[in-house]
């Protein structure tokens, strides 16, 4: 019993499988790479080789981590960095300057850092190791004083700031962080996938921050992000019950397509004939190469497309729309060309999160040969959904 109870506790020690796919593990690398050199370099143009100051203080490795690895959590977050370093520094020099036993001072320091950073709001779990540089890190740093806090920690933190809000930006990555707008229509309430609103099912943002308080532990991931992993967690198992319509069910069979060539004033007539409020663009052997919506006309003045526009915006456009009409442009420079597709043996339920989370009203369908078969719209999905849940109650009954 003492065995099998030493290996559970054993088997605890045992990391759990990382979600994390390759590319983000090298991105998190090469902006690792990039955050380090970048602040070691400056700090040598702005001091000089011949400073007294560490161009780099090692605390500053352990923030890359997070600023990098795991730019997502609350610990990582601009504020955490800038105030959580510069009060560790500030309570480190402090207590190295109260304290003459240097263990009792750097157990203070660090105590006391902890404390006002969960005060302030700016958890940063490396400026734990700023306060132990500022009572261990010998005489030079001793010398500084507290200058120490502004320089090296308040300068490295924030060059180090810098390079992470390029590097994240440049690499399409978001940050500082902001958590995803939940989908659902209200507080108290939640949206089905059958179009369906039902305050009883699943739970809400005043629900979570109750379980959060309850539990009196900080956990590294923001309420909001917990929130809309929770809400897709809750889409997901509740889509999972419907798999057996395909997209080849559902989809509309009655294609309308524009070829890139196409004018634009034709494709808004088209539009309008069809009551439909988008047209994929595809090639001569019926591959889509784009897609171009009323928004997307509207948005270029195409004749024709002033209907859709205020009174006073319409008369103002009417006679320009008319000399215009026969040199509109093609619907090659309006379209959008990264165009979401899915193939007509894809289940209805993958289709559940593109419309959700991305903003899709209207996907193309593509058959075996990759060419265009149909089009499905959130409606498509809806009706779908709802006809085989439908026919799963009937079979139940």
């Amino acid at each position: 019993m003492f065995r099998s109870a030493l290996v559970r506790w054993l088997s605890r020690f045992v990391p759990s499988p990382l979600t994390v796919g390759w590319p983000e593990r090298l991105r998190s690398c090469l902006g690792a790479l990039f955050g380090i050199a970048f602040t070691g370099t400056m700090m040598h143009l702005l001091l000089g080789p011949a400073a007294h100051i560490p161009l780099l203080v090692a605390p500053m490795g352990a923030s890359a981590v997070l600023l990098f690895a795991v730019p997502a959590s609350p610990l990582a977050q601009p504020w955490s960095i800038i105030g959580g370093n510069l009060i560790a520094a500030t309570a480190g020099v402090a207590c190295a300057s109260w304290i003459a036993t240097p263990i009792l001072a750097a157990a203070l320091a660090v105590a006391l850092a902890v404390g006002a950073m969960f005060a302030l709001r700016c958890v940063h779990p490396p400026s734990g190791a700023v306060a132990l540089t500022a009572v261990l890190g010998g005489p030079e740093i001793h010398a500084l004083g507290y200058h120490f806090v502004a320089t090296p920690i308040a300068l490295q933190s924030a060059l180090l700031l810098c390079a992470a809000l390029v590097y994240h930006a440049v690499t399409g990555h978001r940050y500082p962080h902001a958590a995803p707008q939940a989908s659902s229509p209200g507080p108290a309430t939640t949206a089905t996938t059958a179009g369906t609103v039902r305050p009883h099912d699943g739970f809400t943002r005043a629900d979570l921050e109750a379980v959060l308080k309850q539990r009196g532990e900080l956990l590294d991931i923001d309420p909001g992000d917990l929130e809309a992993l929770l809400r897709d967690v809750q889409l997901q198992a509740y889509a999972r019950t419907f798999s057996e319509l395909t997209c080849a069910d559902i989809m509309s069979r009655t294609l309308v397509s524009v070829s890139a060539t196409t004018r634009a004033t034709t494709a808004w007539e088209l539009l309008q004939q069809r009551h439909i409020k988008a047209l994929p663009v595809t090639d001569e052997k019926q591959h889509v190469i784009g897609i171009v919506t009323r928004a997307d006309l509207i948005n270029a003045h195409i004749p024709g497309a002033a209907s859709e526009q205020p009174p006073s915006m319409r008369r103002g456009f009417q006679r320009w729309f008319k000399r215009r009409a026969a040199t509109a442009p093609q619907i090659g420079t309006l379209m959008t060309v990264v165009v979401q597709t899915v193939d007509s043996t894809t289940p209805i339920v993958e289709l559940v999160p593109v419309f959700a989370n991305y903003g899709h009203h209207h996907i193309p369908v593509l058959d075996a040969d990759k060419r265009l078969a149909g089009m499905i719209t959130q409606a498509d999905l809806i009706a779908g959904l709802y006809r085989q849940r439908a026919a799963q109650q009937q079979r139940i009954a």
